[in-house]
């Protein structure tokens, strides 16, 4: 190291001037939160290809006859529609990890970004659509009261977005809330399958505790 190199060396500035140079606290909790952050980006990655699968040709012929006026493209974008923003709510809504949803979301933002199954002039369209189902999704979730339960407002929000003439209960509803009930709960499922589940007293949030093993 040559003179010149040595006087713009930090250490030898900070300690002529007697600063402390912040040390890298090698420390067992310190190496958790770093393995911590290298798992987040790939377990968010699996979970959102995990919802990217296309829903069942019978689901999409039956959404198509019942609401869409046999529109199979449109039934096939609002059954993907509906499957991601479940999942997107239920990393919301389950704190297996208290930056989970945060990083489903990058991830979500990621894969449409480079969704082949959209033209790419598309994408845009595509992520103010699914802002929209999103939001329908979370205001049936989170509504009391009334004769309807969960399932059957859920299923009436896929119904609306898929035909303004489908939102009344009938022969197409009971399906649409079975559907609905089971893309929420594989999400819920593939979740705890990718994050592990977290028990931890309440003054612990769940990002500061060890990470459960997966097999």
């Amino acid at each position: 190291m040559s003179s010149a190199d040595a006087r713009d060396c930090p250490s030898s500035s900070d300690a002529r001037k007697g600063l402390r140079v912040p040390l890298i606290p090698f420390t067992p909790e310190w190496r958790r939160a770093r393995d911590r952050m290298r798992d987040r980006a790939p377990r968010a990655a699996r979970f959102v290809a995990s919802l990217q699968h296309e829903p069942d040709d019978a689901d999409v012929d039956w959404l198509a006859s019942a609401a869409t006026n046999g529109d199979l493209d449109h039934a096939r974008w609002e059954l993907r529609y509906a499957r991601l923003a479940l999942g997107v709510l239920a990393a919301q809504r389950d704190p297996l990890d208290d930056q989970t949803a945060a990083d489903v979301v990058e991830a979500l933002a990621n894969a449409i970004r480079v969704d082949e199954r959209s033209d790419p002039a598309l994408r845009p369209l595509v992520e103010r659509q699914l802002n929209d189902r999103l939001a329908g999704y979370r205001e049936a979730l989170a509504s009391r009261g009334g004769a309807a339960g969960t399932p059957e407002k859920l299923g009436r929000v896929l119904l609306a977005f898929a035909s303004d003439g489908a939102r009344s209960a009938g022969a197409p509803l009971g399906r649409a809330a079975a559907l609905m009930v089971q893309y929420d709960a594989s999400a819920s499922e593939t979740l705890r399958r990718v994050y592990g589940a977290a028990v931890l007293p309440d003054d612990v949030a769940p990002s500061r505790a060890p990470r459960t093993p997966r097999p």
